[in-house]
């Protein structure tokens, strides 16, 4: 009974709250937290990421990340491309979208540097009828052994959404906006209308090295980092730092209080490869929910050096 309760719970918040996807390495996927990133690390970047929310329950969410970005000088701003997948509730619910994204990247002093970015999405997505479980297929006693009444309506819809954010970075700190669903698009599924809910996020972060840097030894860098976000009555707050130490990073995150994140990554010249696992510590328990395995991975492709308008932003790396 205890699973039943748990499963009929996920397909509720799959189907009805439909909330944004999260991803707990969120500056590993940047264009994905805030499309004003794109561009910001100058040269060609590819970013990929998986997540398995849940492994131990039949109605798991497991997510797939990919995206593309790199600064032109000729339009002053960085292009970005992103494609996500989203299996939700054992693959009841499907959703994939693919995003272009243009940031602007605008000088405001010697210190200070501005980024706005624009982004349009398409969206698919899809239910599966044929996973659906229906009031009259419940016999009292024996369980599910009748066949639904039910009949299919509808199963897929496409539709488009625009996305906008702001970044204010200087070198050892930033502050950003997102604003996603702008135009809230109908993103129902069967008969009806349901507006997709905007959705806020804002985030921040510092670095602050634990020392002075020097060609023979290297400093110890903490990076203190809050995001917030907000949908439809839905709020999330994480709240932790990271640890980098040369080549090394470590980090830990207090989610809503339902969720600790343990994180660890190493980034090399121009790669970098970050696993995270979620703990969950609310009433739905680590031992049943299984928590969450995140693995990030990326890759830089050497370029020719940028202008000196160029200023690449100081943020994590995971």
């Amino acid at each position: 009974m205890r699973k039943i309760i748990v499963f009929i719970a996920t397909i509720v918040s799959s189907l009805v709250v439909a909330q944004d996807l999260e991803f707990s390495q969120f500056y590993a996927n940047p264009l994905y937290l805030n499309p004003a990133f794109a561009g910001t690390n100058g040269c060609p970047r590819i970013a990929t990421n998986y997540r398995n929310q849940w492994p131990s329950l039949t109605g798991n969410f497991v997510s797939f990340a990919a995206s593309y970005d790199q600064y032109f000088d000729n339009i002053s701003g960085g292009f970005g491309v992103t494609a996500v997948h989203d299996r939700m509730a054992g693959n009841t619910l499907n959703h994939s979208h693919l995003s272009l994204i243009y940031s602007y990247h605008l000088p405001i002093n010697r210190k200070w540097t501005a980024l706005l970015g624009a982004q349009a999405t398409w969206n698919q997505k899809f239910l599966d009828w044929s996973k659906l479980s229906f009031a009259d297929q419940i016999d009292d006693r024996r369980g599910f052994i009748y066949a639904t009444q039910d009949v299919v309506r509808g199963g897929s819809r496409g539709f488009f959404d625009a996305s906008a954010g702001v970044i204010l970075f200087n070198e050892n700190f930033n502050v950003g906006v997102a604003a996603k669903h702008l135009n809230r698009p109908n993103e129902s599924v069967i008969v009806g209308e349901s507006k997709m809910p905007i959705r806020i996020t804002a985030h921040t972060s510092a670095t602050i090295p634990l020392g002075s840097k020097s060609q023979y030894q290297n400093v110890t860098t903490i990076m203190p980092t809050i995001l917030y976000s907000y949908q439809q009555g839905f709020q999330q707050l994480n709240l932790g730092t990271y640890v980098k130490y040369s080549a090394f990073t470590a980090g830990a995150f207090l989610r809503n209080r339902d969720a600790f994140i343990l994180l660890v990554g190493i980034e090399l010249e121009d790669f970098k490869v970050g696993y995270s696992y979620d703990i969950t510590v609310s009433q739905l328990n680590n031992g049943v929910s299984g928590g969450a395995h995140e693995v990030s991975l990326g890759l830089t492709i050497p370029c020719k050096k940028k202008s000196p308008k160029f200023r690449m932003i100081s943020c994590p790396s995971f």
